[in-house]
């Protein structure tokens, strides 16, 4: 059989083959076989080194006739294949639109966020502006302008990060208030404001205490201010928190920019009173510290203190929590697990 026959023979064989594969790998396969290194077009070619000059030529174009159109028949049957199995895919992966779709979980605001938002709407609705301040402090504004000079004994009371000599990073939101009370002007109004934010201390993370936490302090300075206005202030604000039947009591304490100063405790919201492992059986739990603005502190402000008085408060969004909740490790405000967060759905 000549050259030319045998490559006739191979191309009708090969287009047989080609027109009967059904799947991508087995039609590769065939490529690689017929028109590979090691392929029978390539061997019958070896062959030519036994025609004539003049044959040459001839068998030579007509070998690549035949690999041109199994070349061009393998890549019509590829689109082919490759065609019917997106249409499988498509049969199998289609979507009915008219389905319902598939429900996204919804997020909702941090639980310690709408504690201090409520706290933050009870005092807006009775006048108070909520001003924010600097987490990075210096030691002026964050201990000298609350009273507390250098080597002070209640510096103690606060375990500081110290950044420099001089800078830190603030203990409590009180710095907000002094810078506030040196700009406010008191020919337009009194001042009422709260200071929310977070403050850090050198403490030991356990159930209770964390290096980090939130409060929101209070500051009026007026005219005329007395103890009896902050003792009615803190009354509506618990009573919005915890129901209408609460009250509060006062106990004398010490802070250093307050003057007299106070504990404040509310009656027990679980057992309206009675005694139980809230309260630890007491009927009152404790709650904030407050007091009457040191005359020092109004002094350093600018403020005549035989003019002007004011009172003070801090309260800790993060142990509301833990009361409201009955939460009692304060670390599960900050894990950031979503099973105990998403108790907290909010409003």
């Amino acid at each position: 059989m000549s050259l030319q026959a045998k490559l006739e023979s191979l191309k009708n064989e090969t287009l047989e083959k080609i027109d009967n594969v059904s799947d991508l790998q087995a039609l590769n396969q065939i490529r690689v076989e017929t028109l590979g290194k090691k392929g029978p077009i390539t061997e019958v070619l070896r062959g030519m080194k036994d025609l004539s000059i003049e044959e040459r030529p001839k068998v030579g174009s007509f070998a690549n006739e035949i690999r041109d159109e199994l070349t061009q028949a393998i890549e019509a049957r590829k689109q082919l294949l490759e065609d019917e199995a997106l249409t499988v895919a498509l049969a199998k992966e289609s979507i009915d639109v008219t389905l319902p779709g598939q429900q996204v979980q919804k997020g909702n605001r941090h639980v310690l966020t709408q504690i201090m938002e409520e706290i933050e709407d009870i005092f807006i609705g009775m006048g108070y502006q909520v001003v924010e301040g600097y987490e990075v402090e210096s030691d002026h504004y964050n201990f000298e302008r609350m009273n507390l000079p250098k080597e002070h004994p209640a510096r103690d009371m606060q375990d500081t990060f110290y950044i420099s000599e001089d800078i830190l990073i603030r203990t409590h939101t009180s710095p907000v208030q002094a810078r506030t009370m040196e700009k406010h002007d008191f020919s337009k109004g009194p001042l009422r404001m709260i200071s929310p934010g977070k403050v850090f201390r050198r403490d030991t993370d356990d159930a209770t205490h964390s290096h980090q936490f939130h409060q929101i302090e209070g500051l009026v300075v007026d005219k005329h201010v007395t103890m009896g206005d902050l003792k009615g202030t803190l009354e509506v604000m618990m009573q919005k928190m915890f129901g209408e039947d609460r009250k509060i009591r006062l106990r004398p304490s010490y802070f250093p920019f307050t003057e007299p100063s106070v504990e404040v405790d509310v009656s027990c919201f679980k057992c309206d009173g009675a005694g139980c492992n809230v309260c630890k059986y007491t009927g009152w739990i404790e709650i904030l510290g407050a007091g009457m603005v040191h005359p020092n502190v109004l002094k350093m402000s600018g403020i005549d203190p035989e003019e002007y008085s004011g009172f003070a408060f801090g309260i800790g969004p993060d142990r509301v929590a833990m009361l409201r909740y009955g939460v009692n490790d304060i670390r599960n405000f900050y894990q950031n697990d979503l099973r105990f967060l998403s108790q907290f759905k909010g409003e």
